[in-house]
């Protein structure tokens, strides 16, 4: 199976610069989304502020390796800023879009911030890339759900956006962590399978914190959630060879999912050429349920 990451930086970049150039217009609709009761739209409120710190994050991880790259690879450095521009993008969108439902921009809970704080204060390349390709995929993997779940035409709209874009950036930033893996030694690879396990554990928790916020919202269940993470996670890395980490297969079992499948299943893997290719078209979205 082709991967996508076997494509040369080149491509990416020259990809990026398509979908920027394909970007449409920032303004959504102005008009108010209407919901059922004050708990929903409470929760949706909560929903589109943890993807506003989603983006955020991504936008400032993006930017500080695009500089960090920018003396030795001046083409990664620029598909890594393209890359953070579209994160960007997401957040101008989203500041805009929690009016609509009539909210703002909040603080994180603790759990949040706490998982933020420890991306933030990450400072090693390969450090910082495997955590965002964790965030990207769990990011995909929740407005994918919710998307094949919500009617309202607005936030469908929001969401679609959303999805259609963070389903690129789980194979580029694939492609991104292969890249600064090439200057690993094993001992970084020790070191980075550590981390990889810590973090899937944390991220598969996260839905406990999250649910009882969002919930009424996207109509998500915490076991649900958390084995969709669970399963989109562990498919990342058992269906990409050229990353050397295997999903925890213990955990995974607790959770009802053979890790052994993960490898076996047919049809393109989430970083598959094929799966890229379709996803760079920002005309393009797949909602099917996970």
């Amino acid at each position: 199976m082709s991967r996508a990451q076997d494509r040369p930086t080149a491509w990416w970049l020259s990809t990026l610069q398509r979908r920027a150039a394909q970007r449409p217009p920032d303004a959504l609709s102005k008009d108010a989304v209407p919901f059922a009761n004050a708990e929903v739209q409470a929760a949706a409120v909560k929903f589109f502020n943890a993807a506003y710190r989603a983006e955020e994050s991504g936008l400032a991880q993006a930017l500080e390796l695009s500089r960090a790259f920018a003396a030795t690879d001046p083409e990664l450095s620029e598909a890594l800023r393209l890359y953070g521009e579209e994160e960007g993008w997401h957040r101008s969108l989203l500041t805009e879009f929690l009016g609509n439902l009539g909210g703002s921009v909040k603080p994180m809970g603790r759990v949040t911030t706490l998982l933020y704080d420890f991306y933030a204060r990450a400072r090693r390349m390969d450090t910082i890339l495997l955590t965002n390709l964790m965030f990207e995929t769990i990011g995909s993997t929740t407005y994918r759900l919710t998307l094949s779940r919500v009617k309202d035409p607005q936030i469908r709209e929001m969401l679609t956006i959303l999805t259609r874009d963070e389903s690129f950036h789980v194979p580029l930033n694939v492609h991104f962590l292969k890249r600064a893996l090439e200057r690993s030694t094993p001992l970084d690879v020790l070191r980075l399978r550590v981390l990889f396990h810590l973090v899937f554990a944390a991220l598969v928790a996260l839905p406990l914190a999250s649910r009882p916020k969002s919930r009424a919202f996207d109509g998500i269940g915490t076991l649900e959630l958390s084995r969709a993470y669970a399963r989109e996670l562990g498919r990342v890395f058992a269906q990409e060879p050229g990353l050397p980490m295997d999903p925890p297969a213990l955990l995974l079992a607790l959770l009802g999912i053979d890790a052994k499948s993960l490898k076996r299943e047919v049809g393109p893997s989430v970083t598959s050429l094929e799966a890229a290719e379709h996803a760079a078209n920002r005309e393009d979205v797949n909602v099917t349920a996970l």
